[in-house]
């Protein structure tokens, strides 16, 4: 195996305000992209040239990333103009492919972050003569996923999208974001329009008899969908939880970059990241969170399993949990906003210490 395609075109709607300035998969987590614990992990696994698949603020991949020398691998961009789907999106880079026709290409979603054995899955593939192998894995819920059931051989036996009754939960086994294509395959896909492998191509493939098997595997996974799960995913890898070569710095209870600044006293616990750049006052509290870059958490301020994103300022008193504050946001002193609370970028909360002054 050696080449793979990384689709990163998703605008993360649901992660909003972070991905309003920053594609999903350029959010540092745990100090870094996404994108570049992805990568780290495909090179481990003896993939050496990575097509990235991308759509949403497109320059920022090659920006950061450039020829891909840097990561040890050789890095490919593709634009995809409009939206389609992810089946047209793995059609859409087929011309930027070296793999011959019979040759295993690894696709990975760029918004999941995965333990899991790419080496195992790839040899399941090749040595099953498969057209397509899926990567999945078992969840306590189901309901908000695609269902793969499988027969005892582990053949895909059909696809159930995101069941509505509890006779649909069939399995507890879904799709998990990463598949190994034959590379024919890929080049049957119809061009140039929307196209869902889940909807469309996989059922298709199985309905015709094709070899498509399912490779469950157990290790860590975990999407990224949500401000919750994006932290969660931060602080699992610092912690050690989920597996990554690409962590700047060794696994503990947390994780302060080069550059930040954490002072006397303050407590930085549970996974969180403190961002180059970024501050942390004495007497501080910051808890299973993520401080971006120049971000700012005076003295006295609490921050509990939140994302505060570049240049953002907590002031003192204000107490923070579960909650996502954007670029550049201020958030006055003595402010406490609970579970769920989001601060659009640039947005300044009133300092309530002035007020609670004057009512005296």
């Amino acid at each position: 195996m050696t080449e793979a395609v990384l689709l990163v075109g998703g605008q993360g709607t649901r992660l909003r305000p972070l991905t309003m300035e920053t594609p999903k998969p350029m959010l540092p987590v745990a100090g870094v992209p996404v994108t570049e614990h992805q990568i780290a992990r495909a090179r481990e696994a003896g993939v050496t040239r990575i097509i990235l698949g991308t759509s949403y603020r497109a320059e920022v991949f090659e920006e950061y990333f450039g020829d891909g020398a840097r990561f040890g691998v050789e890095l490919v961009y593709v634009t995809e103009e409009e939206p389609l789907g992810t089946g047209g999106a793995i059609r859409n880079v087929a011309d930027y492919l070296q793999s011959g026709p019979d040759d295993p290409v690894l696709i990975f979603n760029g918004d999941v972050l995965s333990g899991v054995d790419l080496r195992g899955l790839v040899n399941r593939h090749t040595s099953d003569d498969c057209a397509v192998t899926l990567y999945l894995t078992r969840v306590e819920d189901p309901r908000p996923y695609g269902l793969v059931p499988t027969n005892a051989q582990g053949w895909v036996t059909g696809f159930l999208e995101k069941p509505t009754s509890p006779e649909e939960i069939v399995t507890d086994q879904i799709n998990a974001g990463a598949y190994v294509f034959r590379r024919s395959v890929i080049d049957q896909i119809p061009p140039g329009r929307v196209v869902s492998v889940e909807r469309e191509i996989f059922p298709a493939l199985v309905a015709d008899g094709a070899r498509v098997a399912g490779h469950v595997d157990n290790g860590y996974w975990l999407d990224l969908g949500t401000p919750m799960d994006f932290v969660r995913g931060s602080c699992d890898l610092v912690l050690g939880v989920a597996p990554s070569p690409a962590l700047p710095g060794p696994i503990g209870e947390s994780l302060v970059l080069a550059g930040a600044r954490v002072g006397e006293g303050a407590v930085i616990s549970h996974g969180s990241v403190v961002a180059a750049g970024a501050v942390v006052e004495p007497g501080a509290v910051v808890a299973g969170s993520v401080i971006m870059a120049n971000a700012f958490i005076a003295a006295g301020a609490k921050v509990y399993g939140s994302v505060i994103a570049d240049g953002a300022h907590i002031s003192s008193g204000a107490s923070l949990h579960g909650v996502v504050v954007g670029p550049r946001a201020v958030v006055g002193a003595l402010n406490e906003l609970r579970e769920g609370a989001r601060v659009w970028p640039d947005t300044r909360l009133a300092d309530l210490s002035v007020r609670f002054s004057s009512d005296r």
